[in-house]
Order: C-alpha cells, then structure tokens, then sequence
C-alpha cells in the first residue's frame, strides 16, 4: 500500500494577537511570528485581522481587506513582510509671483 504524505506545510487554524500571528499546522506544530512581520496587520485593527481566509490547501492565508498574503513557508522560515519602498516623486519648483508677471508681460 502507497500512502502519499506531503512534506509542505499546511495551515488548518490561525489566530491573530495583538502582537504575534499563530498558526496552527496539520502535522500537529504551532508556529508564531511577531505580528510586526507584517506591517498590513500590524497597522490593522483587531477586526480586520480576524477577517481572513485560509488560501488553498493551507499553504497561507489571505486577508483580503488588507490585501494581505503569509505563507505557511514563510512563517517556518523566516520571510517578514517588508513594507513596500516609496518612490520619490520629482520636486516642482515654485516659481514665485514677479516671475510670472514678468513672463506675462513678456
């Protein structure tokens, strides 16, 4: 008899603190990351973390009012969620009033 047995981790439950997010597998551990690792939730309120979804077979889960992803791997893992750089936007010069005037009148 052939019994296939995934060695991906799965998430079945999870619980989101107000500093950590627990995830409970299908091979029987609890993994917990600082709930700083994702800056989506950490920014969230307490409602909307318990707004999520358990992705697929439990590779993750989704938080879809954050637009939000944790992967079970990247829990086992190590991977935070960095926030996203900013791009600078170019700088406008002002150009102050006698200028116009003086294009104006030119």
């Amino acid at each position: 008899m052939n019994i296939v047995v995934s060695n991906e981790p799965r998430i079945i439950a999870l619980k989101v603190t107000g500093d950590s997010i627990v995830a409970h597998l299908v091979d029987g551990r609890t993994v917990s990351v600082p709930l700083a690792w994702s800056w989506r939730l950490s920014e969230a309120s307490p409602e909307e973390r318990k707004r999520f979804e358990i992705m697929g077979n439990g590779q993750g889960a989704h938080w879809p009012d954050l637009d939000e992803d944790i992967s079970a791997w990247g829990m086992l893992y190590g991977i935070p969620a960095h926030r996203p750089k900013r791009v600078a936007q170019p700088q406008r010069r002002k150009v102050s009033r006698s200028t116009k005037r003086q294009k104006q009148t030119a």
